[in-house]
């Protein structure tokens, strides 16, 4: 299994120490490494895991995504470029007209392959109602909404139940807001449910031409596409696990674009391949510390207050991430709404005043345990976190464990390890929108993805209100509240959001990412 996720793709645990890049999301899952070579018109792509399925309301992680982007229109898109926004797609015109309703007009002469005719309002209808009709794991990224009403075959309204200011930030320029052909869908599933590995019909730039499982995924252009021409005649996309293995793909020029590992970019960044440009974008993770508060261990919050201030969150970046990473001020990375300027909890802590909470706490020769999977980064957190906490007379006892018994940990649903659980590192990827982050840890989520059992009503009301706020600096507000309540409690040691760092050759291509690295491949243009 890829991660956790509050749904299939939701969220993931870090696999690996790079951060946004160094697994899959989806809106989900970890975000996916992506090479992408230029050999020609040829592009040759790495992605960290193999495709699972191509249903834009069934996916299952970010590779799956980047493969819709290809084959499927939306109504709007992420741009290219250092700051986020999003772009027209399928849609001529879209506008919010009041809080619960969003008008799209269609362009015009978008066809689907394979008879199935030009994409209409009916479709679009269609393809995001059957997300809430099929229960489909992802329906929460559609949040209120309702339905869509159709006027004419190229316009229709979005309707919401209740204003949801993020689906101008996930469902529609993300895996959901994938537009599938009704009649090619029912034709090919009885009831419209999910089509997985199977698609019925395209309408983008290039149509899925072959799939080998756990070998390639082949993309060519589509013969139907009436828009701009794809930039290359052929995208290939090989499944691997290994970022190591990749590097040297790339010293050995069979490659051209690689996100490489934290540990690996001082090297590459002093002696650099000829004609390649190296980046280290910004990422979309979140990791942290977090605390089990119904443990009777760590109850008292001036317990979790001394772990707070006794742990020294710059010597764990250096060591962990290669002093490659910023520290993290809270949940919500720079660049998106809710974004703190500084935490509440110095960097560096402060190991007098830990002992000072301690001392309020009345205890003395304190024995905890720490959680961790078991990669080089969250063991070296582990390691330090347990030299770090001796220093006040805590023992720390470093519990590694592999990602299948990690992932369920502190989930109810599978047992009650949660009961056992003390100390525990976490690593959450994310989407450019605050509410991806903040919907773990209301109260009903406890012991789903809420390991640390922080329940605040106040929280809760707070995560409820700032969906229906539009004016930016207001949300940002309510978010910034947020994140100090959950600092308050003494459950969370904020980390880093980590790092993205990616190279490519000049001489070979055009990349186009996000602001995170995670790459536009219908915009790379040969060279």
């Amino acid at each position: 299994m890829d991660g956790i996720a509050r749904s299939l793709s939701r969220r993931t645990l870090l696999k690996t120490g790079a951060a946004l890049g160094g697994g899959i999301i989806a809106s989900g899952m970890p975000l996916s490494q992506a090479i992408w070579a230029a050999e020609g018109k040829v592009l040759k792509g790495r992605s960290s895991r193999d495709i699972r399925v191509l249903d834009p309301g069934f996916y299952q992680g970010t590779i799956d995504v980047q493969v819709m982007e290809c084959i499927y229109s939306k109504l709007t898109r992420f741009k290219p470029g250092s700051e986020w926004g999003w772009e027209l797609e399928a849609a001529e015109k879209i506008e919010q007209v009041d809080p619960t309703h969003i008008r799209f007009h269609l362009k015009k002469g978008i066809m689907f392959t394979g008879g199935y005719g030009e994409l209409t309002a009916k479709d679009v209808k269609f393809s995001f109602e059957r997300v809430i009709k099929h229960n489909a794991p992802l329906k929460s990224d559609w949040g209120s909404f309702d339905r869509v009403d159709i006027e004419d075959d190229y316009t229709g309204v979005i309707v919401l139940k209740t204003p949801f200011v993020p689906l101008w930030n996930i469902a529609l320029p993300f895996g959901v807001g994938h537009i599938v052909s009704e009649d090619a869908v029912m034709k090919a599933t009885k009831d419209g449910g999910n089509f997985g590995m199977k698609p019925p019909a395209f309408s983008g730039p290039y149509v899925l031409a072959e799939w080998k499982p756990n070998q390639y995924v082949l993309l060519t252009p589509n013969p139907d596409w009436s828009g701009p021409k794809p930039g290359f005649d052929e995208i290939r996309i090989l499944p691997m696990d290994d970022d190591k293995a990749a590097e040297r793909a790339y010293q050995a020029g069979d490659i051209d674009f690689t996100e490489i590992s934290l540990d690996s970019l001082p090297t590459f960044r002093s002696n650099p391949p000829a004609n390649t440009k190296i980046e280290k974008k910004s990422s979309l993770w979140y990791h942290w510390i977090g605390m089990n508060m119904d443990h009777p261990k760590l109850k008292d919050i001036n317990i979790r207050k001394a772990v707070q201030w006794a742990i020294n969150v710059p010597q764990i970046l250096d060591a962990a991430f290669s002093g490659e990473v910023d520290v993290a001020t809270g949940i919500i990375p720079p660049g998106i709404v809710g974004h703190r300027d500084k935490a509440l909890v110095p960097p560096e802590g402060d190991l007098e005043k830990a002992k000072e909470f301690l001392d309020k706490a009345g205890v003395s020769d304190l024995s905890l345990t720490i959680d961790c999977r078991n990669t080089n980064t969250h063991s070296t957190i582990a390691q330090i976190v347990q030299a770090q906490l001796s220093q006040i007379g805590i023992t720390v006892e470093v519990n590694v464990q592999d990602s299948g018994s990690f992932q369920s940990l502190g989930m109810e649903s599978e047992g009650e390890r949660w009961k056992d659980m003390q100390l525990v590192i976490l690593a959450f990827s994310g989407l450019p929108e605050p509410s991806y982050a903040t919907s773990s840890f209301v109260q009903d989520q406890v012991g789903v993805w809420n390991w640390m059992r922080f329940r605040s009503e106040r929280f809760d009301e707070l995560n409820a209100e700032a969906i229906t706020i539009e004016d930016s600096k207001e949300r940002a507000k309510l978010y910034h509240e947020m994140q100090d309540i959950m600092e308050e409690s003494g459950a969370f040691r904020f980390l880093t959001h980590g790092a993205h760092p990616v190279m490519y050759r000049t001489t070979q291509m055009q990349a186009a990412t996000r602001p995170d690295g995670y790459p536009l491949f219908l915009d790379f243009r040969p060279v």
